[in-house]
């Protein structure tokens, strides 16, 4: 048997696109937590289920300044796993660096997300979105753009994939370093139209991050602080299962 046949044979995977920019992707230290190993978590490689094993999104070469590590998407799929019993898989298609403008509909990262959570639909069943972007936009700060500029990607991943697909979204951390001057002085701000945005959409809701460290570049969440993220997006997606 085939991994996907194997999986399909127990139960059917229950799958979350990942999306946003690089504390989705993940840049923790592979060596600073021990790994996760769960046989009911994967990842869509190759238009295949595979064993989850990190780096789960790889986004960028071995060239990069910084380089795919650990994500919160592990934590939240084991923790996900180990609560309801089933087949838990991720997308990845998260890309450091994106800014909210990139992920418009009709453009590549948003088309390419779209593409990749329709063949995880082909033997998985789409159980929502996971994102968390915003630092990018946080050094030009526009309350207005930025929210007009979620909501048209929101609504339109929902158009394309499920009218009422759950999201859950993340904080931003206020630990950054002294490199990132300008992002920090935004992200207060962003954290609190994060949270405006989490209220305003259906079905959608936000984890704390703003109290995570970051890893030793400055901006990008620590793996210890990944690990408890991704619990905290699962705790989030749990509370939303529930109310309904």
């Amino acid at each position: 048997m085939s991994n996907i046949e194997e999986i399909k044979a127990v139960k059917s995977v229950i799958s979350f696109l990942m999306v946003g920019q690089s504390n989705m992707a993940g840049r923790g230290d592979i060596d600073e937590v021990e790994p996760i190993q769960n046989g009911l978590c994967h990842v869509l490689r190759m238009g295949v289920w595979q064993p989850m094993s990190e780096p789960v999104n790889v986004d960028r070469g071995s060239h990069a300044e910084f380089l795919p590590g650990v994500s919160l998407a592990a934590s939240f799929a084991d923790a996900l796993a180990s609560y309801t019993g089933e087949h838990i898989g991720l997308v990845p298609c998260a890309y450091g660096g994106s800014g909210i403008a990139k992920w418009q509909p009709g453009g590549v990262l948003f088309d390419h997300a779209v593409f990749m959570a329709r063949l995880a639909m082909r033997s998985s069943t789409l159980g929502g979105i996971i994102w968390h972007q915003g630092e990018n936009d946080c050094s030009h700060f526009d309350k207005e753009a930025y929210r007009a500029a979620f909501l048209s990607t929101m609504t339109a991943f929902r158009r394309e994939l499920g009218e009422e697909l759950p999201i859950i979204i993340g904080e931003l951390s206020e630990h950054m370093g002294p490199r990132w001057e300008k992002i920090a002085r935004g992200v207060p701000l962003m954290n609190q139209l994060l949270r405006e945005l989490a209220n305003e959409l259906p079905s959608c809701r936000i984890a704390k991050a703003a109290d995570l460290p970051c890893r030793i570049d400055g901006i990008h969440f620590s793996a210890a602080s990944c690990r408890t993220l991704g619990k905290r997006y699962f705790e989030e997606y749990l509370a939303l299962k529930e109310k309904k």
